[in-house]
């Protein structure tokens, strides 16, 4: 399977600059089955207000940019993961969505919003779902989410071998470093998308990745350049949960020990 992000800059609030963007970066693209864009790929990420946020929303199933990736999966016989400023009854998300040459697939809404984020949307309300595909089985992951090691090892858990990460990274180096450690901890290829460019005082900060099972960074972006990279990889290894001959990353764990983990921290006990 080839796997690789495109890494650009989405033009806030111009859809069609974005798409002949986007465009041009495909045309510098060889073969690839599943590519990863950034978060908020189809309105940029840093709005002036809630009104400019829903104007440059889209309903899935009414999306021009939508549309222009499925044509694309369609004439190149690919899958495509991408950020997604979703409108849906009202309500804003900020989601990822995954489509192929068949049409959209799935959609994630993402569940830890960062800063501003909050002004405008709604924590996702679609849980953490894996897409059985012909390459694999995928999941979604987007930006701030790769703090938290629990809606990786869920992704896990569901049996995803690639988890695709659209990402509008800004604080620098912190994500860069920890995915390969979700990748290593959770034995799964991590595609993690980042934009570049400035939108008012943010500065994003590039360095896409893709990561293996074994915590290597295999292929790595520049901090400013538009680009798409690749890496070919064995989904195989992804399913193999071995670290040794006799331990196993899900079946030595302990969950009766976690009955804490899913609620709110608790006083340390004291000595």
């Amino acid at each position: 399977m080839i796997i690789g992000y495109g890494q650009f800059e989405p033009a806030l609030g111009r859809r069609e600059e974005t798409l002949l963007r986007l465009e041009g970066l495909l045309a510098t693209a060889g073969d690839l089955d599943l590519l990863v864009l950034p978060e908020l790929c189809n309105s940029g990420y840093h709005f002036s207000s809630a009104e400019m946020a829903w104007e440059t929303s889209e309903e899935i199933g009414r999306s021009a940019f939508v549309d222009f990736l499925v044509e694309t999966c369609r004439q190149r016989n690919m899958f495509i993961a991408s950020g997604f400023n979703e409108r849906d009854k009202g309500v804003l998300y900020n989601s990822a969505i995954l489509v192929g040459p068949g049409g959209a697939i799935g959609t994630y809404r993402k569940l830890h919003l960062f800063m501003n984020e909050k002004d405008f949307f709604q924590p996702g309300n679609l849980g953490l779902p894996v897409f059985e595909t012909d390459l694999g089985t995928i999941g979604l992951l987007v930006c701030f989410d790769w703090v938290f090691p629990e809606a990786w090892r869920v992704l896990a858990l569901k049996g995803a071998e690639v988890i695709c990460h659209p990402s509008n990274l800004v604080l620098v180096g912190l994500a860069q470093q920890a995915v390969p450690v979700h990748a290593l901890t959770n034995r799964v290829f991590i595609v993690t998308c980042n934009r570049i460019g400035r939108e008012g005082d943010l500065h994003f900060t590039g360095n896409s990745l893709i990561a293996g099972p074994d915590g290597k960074v295999i292929r790595r972006a520049s901090t400013e350049g538009a680009e798409i990279g690749t890496a070919t990889v064995d989904p195989e290894l992804a399913r193999n949960k071995l670290i040794t001959p006799r331990n196993h990353i899900f079946r030595d764990r302990r969950p009766e020990a976690y009955d804490g983990l899913a609620g709110r921290p608790a006083a340390a006990t004291k000595a």
